[in-house]
This record gives structure tokens, sequence and C-alpha cells, in this order.
């Protein structure tokens, strides 16, 4: 039995504020020019790095809805074009979430794309080259992207490269851009500016991960991201000490091995 992907849908840009994203490089105007293009983007990145949270925030900045898509390997085609639903005794159908994005010319955002099953990903290869349609087996209906239609993924290459990857014909549909962890400065703006702590602490924070994030000795499947070191932020801000931050929101969060949690803690007690 297919379980639901985890999905959202944005509420009206015209009367939301738009959410914050501190730019790195040149990516809001590449993802402009991909949207005025019509080329489907996908976003190359390790985890926490801002990935969504910049489709959040274009998404605003274009004056589209946005459909958010969590993939994963049980994520079937139905769970994504739709399915009928008995209701009331009668039989109707419910669109999916990518139907929905098609037929309203939303932003379409399909976030760990890599995890999806093959099938998946290729039953979505028309929506991704001139064609712009998908087409509905169980309506027996073609549905062609209405304007403002986007497709846009994700995925984490260091996780997959241990997993899954995308194929060659799958990659080579979309324009790529590449995120990686800010440098120092600006980090430390973000951590400021979503935690409201004061810069001191936050530089210690980048201080912090910037040790973590080049010890390969311990092992860690993820490396802290720049998420972590905001929910790190938010609780000393929130009064809790330092430390204990850094225990609850990263070094919990990275691993539940004895020996690496004790290390992770050493470091946080060098740094705090």
């Amino acid at each position: 039995m297919s379980h639901p992907p985890a999905q959202s849908d944005g509420g009206d840009p015209a009367t939301t504020s738009a959410p914050y994203y501190r730019a790195i490089a040149n990516e809001v105007g590449l993802f402009e020019k991909a949207f005025e293009l019509r080329q489907p983007l996908l976003l190359k990145g390790p985890t926490g790095c801002g990935k969504s949270r910049f489709v959040e925030h274009m998404a605003h900045l274009l004056a589209r809805p946005l459909v958010t898509v969590a993939c994963h390997d049980e994520t079937s085609a139905a769970d994504l074009l739709g399915r009928f639903l008995i209701q009331g005794g009668d039989t109707v159908w419910q669109d999916g979430p990518v139907t929905r994005a098609v037929r309203t010319g939303a932003v379409l955002y399909l976030d760990e794309f890599a995890e999806a099953r093959s099938d998946v990903v290729v039953a979505l290869h028309p929506l991704s080259d001139y064609r712009r349609r998908i087409y509905v087996d169980r309506l027996d209906e073609e549905l062609r992207a209405q304007p403002g239609f986007m497709l846009v993924a994700s995925f984490n290459p260091g996780y997959q490269h241990r997993l899954k990857e995308l194929k060659p014909s799958t990659r080579q549909r979309f324009v790529a851009v590449s995120f990686d962890y800010p440098s120092a400065a600006i980090e430390t703006e973000i951590i400021c500016t979503e935690s409201g702590i004061d810069a001191p602490v936050a530089k210690r924070l980048v201080a912090l991960a910037g040790k973590l994030r080049k010890l390969d000795t311990l092992g860690l499947a993820e490396v802290p991201s720049t998420r972590l070191l905001v929910e790190s932020a938010r609780l000393i801000a929130a009064g809790v000490p330092p430390r204990q931050a850094c225990r609850a929101a990263l070094v919990e969060a990275l691993t539940d091995d004895p020996a690496v949690v004790t290390g992770l803690n050493d470091a946080v007690a060098l740094v705090f």
C-alpha cells in the first residue's frame, strides 16, 4: 500500500510576507531566468543549506503559489497525480499535488527528488521538457501546464552518492544550481536574522560548525547544517545555556553513537 507524500501549498503570495532568504551568489537571478524561459531547475546541495527556503522565497517573489512534495521511495504515481475517492456514496476524483500544480500554474517543488521511485520520475519527464504536460491515465486526460508553472527539484549529492543517483536521462532535463554552506560572515548574518541572537554568539556557533565540518574522523553521515545552527541559536536566545542548547539542537540531531556524541560535546565545550 502506498503512502501519500508529504506536501504543502503556499498561501496567497500577495497577502503574505516573503520568507527570509539570504542570497549567496547569483541563484536568484538564475531562478528568475529559468522561470522566464520555462526551464526546470535542479538544486543540488547538502542538508539544511537553504534550498527549500530559497524555493519558498522565489515563489513569493514571482507571485506564484507553491506546491511542495517530499519525495520518498514509497511515493507512487497515484500519490502525485491523484486518485478516485468515495465521498457520500459517490466516486469523485481528487487531484494530487502534481496535477494541482499543473492546473493552477504553480511552482512545483519536488524535495529529495532522487528518493522517488524510478517509474514515478519517468512519469514526470513530459513536464520537464518542451511538452510541459502530464498524462493522467486514470482520467485518460493529458494536462498542459498553465502559464506560471515551474518544475523545481532538489537533492543532496553527498547523501545520494551512497544510496541513489539521478539517471542522466533525468538530470539532463534540468538547469542545475549547486548550493553549499555560506561563508562564515554570511552564515553569521543568517543566524542572527533567523534567531535574534547576538553576533558574538552567532560567530561562535559558526566557528563550531567550521571545525566539525572538517573532522572526517567523526564519521558523521551529515555535517552540521546552517539549519541546526539556527535552531541552536534560537534555544540560546530563549535562555537555554549555550552548551545545553548545542547538545540538544546540534549534537543529538547529528548522531546516536555515544563515542561520537562525546567527541561532539567536547568540541562544543571548547567553543562555549
